[in-house]
């Protein structure tokens, strides 16, 4: 096994001496969309087999609609990948420069960061939107997807190394791990040093916990996605109901699907019924504090510490009723997880304070948090979300899968 995969190591950091232009990355993004748009019948097929599998395993719905790809959502994974072959290439680009009194031009230039190993679970589009971010931004990667979803992960991964291959390109730019044996994860991240730069773990609470425990390479990720909603006294009732039911319902199994509703004291005889009715009704368990007991008319569950930092991924939503704008701030603080958080409110001194004040790699105002999302952002997809304090932050695109150095010139300087 340490063999296998150090041979993907070695292969790994030979294809990443290879300096690709523009012109020829762009080309083999819109090949490996075609051979996708041709291939959908087989791509399909193996899903099928995944999903069959995954039943059999006794995976849950939510999962198995996670793994599912039909027509449309091949579609989607053509249309992505399209839109990163026409965004602008971030490697070799000037960043910053200036001249110093000493003589020194100096120039800080973007370049790739390497190797990139991921590690993830579940939706196979993970595979063509991490290998297409990867390669456009010069990086070589070495995918590792779950088990329940091999056949359909190894075939998305077979068309990006055919698109290569056509374009003369090493296919080792791309690498599948082709194993269901869990033990090749922990080699990846205990033994692989050498030849990964950094490993991007996109999963369950479970595996990230691992990734972090175990990796002895620096790592992009969050653990859980915590996210918060705030309504504020002068926010407006119709936009509340709407944005709040949007940020739980519209997906919530995602990471950034609303977890917490809080909501100031003074609006709370007014709003909660209105907004809470309309979660309970699509058949969302609402869990609220003491305070929300006394307004609130549908069923209520008492809502214990520990429902202040879980991660539901399910209809389920925590609701607290806060003093203030700074009792929210907080209380996201305290409990969430840096991930995204959203104020709704017509005050703008209020919303600036709370986009300020949050800790969140991404802060938003009257906005639903499910639009924490590469693809969203216009960065045309996401390898992962990032709450690590140091960056990158927030959505990883494009252009935070680069590095960058100096580049410094001088008539002959010596230093005294």
């Amino acid at each position: 096994m340490i063999k296998y995969m150090n041979l993907i190591g070695i292969k790994a950091r030979k294809a990443s001496e290879y300096k690709v232009t523009t012109e020829v990355k762009n080309k083999v993004l819109n090949d490996y969309a075609k051979l996708i748009k041709n291939e959908k019948k087989f791509i399909i097929n193996q899903n099928s087999k995944d999903i069959n599998y995954a039943r059999k395993k006794g995976l849950k719905e939510n999962l198995i609609k996670r793994l599912h790809l039909n027509e449309n959502k091949l579609d989607g994974i053509i249309n992505s990948i399209l839109k990163i072959a026409k965004l602008r290439d971030p490697i070799d680009n000037t960043l910053d420069k200036w001249k110093r009194p000493n003589g020194l031009n100096i120039k800080r230039v973007s370049i790739p960061i390497g190797v990139i190993g991921v590690i993830y679970e579940s939706r196979p589009n993970v595979t063509s939107d991490v290998a297409s971010l990867c390669f456009k931004s010069g990086n070589v990667v070495i995918l590792k997807g779950g088990s329940e979803a091999i056949n359909s992960n190894k075939a998305l991964a077979k068309l990006f190394r055919k698109a290569l291959k056509k374009n003369k390109v090493d296919e080792n730019f791309i690498q599948f791990i082709d194993s269901k044996q869990r033990r090749l994860v922990d080699i990846m991240l205990s033994k692989m040093k050498k030849y990964i730069d950094v490993i991007i773990p996109r999963g369950g609470k479970n595996l990230v916990k691992k990734v972090l425990e175990l990796s002895k390479v620096p790592i992009i990720g969050h653990l859980e996605g915590l996210c918060h909603t705030y309504i504020d006294k002068d926010a407006e009732l119709k936009m509340a109901k709407e944005v709040v039911y949007n940020a739980k319902l519209r997906n919530t199994s995602i990471c950034g699907a609303t977890e917490t509703i809080l909501i100031h004291k003074n609006i709370v005889k007014k709003f909660s019924n209105p907004i809470l009715q309309e979660l309970e009704n699509s058949g969302c368990k609402i869990i609220g504090d003491k305070i929300l007991k006394s307004y609130y008319n549908g069923q209520i569950y008492p809502a214990k510490e520990k429902d202040w930092s879980t991660e539901y991924l399910a209809s389920i939503v925590s609701v607290k009723v806060v003093k203030n704008s700074e009792e929210a701030i907080k209380h996201i603080n305290k409990y969430g997880t840096m991930h995204t958080d959203s104020i709704i409110t017509k005050n703008k001194k209020t919303a600036k304070y709370f986009l300020k004040n949050v800790k969140s790699s991404i802060a938003m105002h009257n906005t639903s948090t499910q639009f924490a999302d590469g693809g969203e952002f216009g960065f045309g997809g996401e390898v992962g979300i990032s709450t690590n304090t140091l960056p990158p932050r927030g959505p990883v695109g494009l252009n935070q899968l680069i590095s960058y150095k100096y580049e410094i010139t001088s008539n002959g300087k010596i230093r005294n």
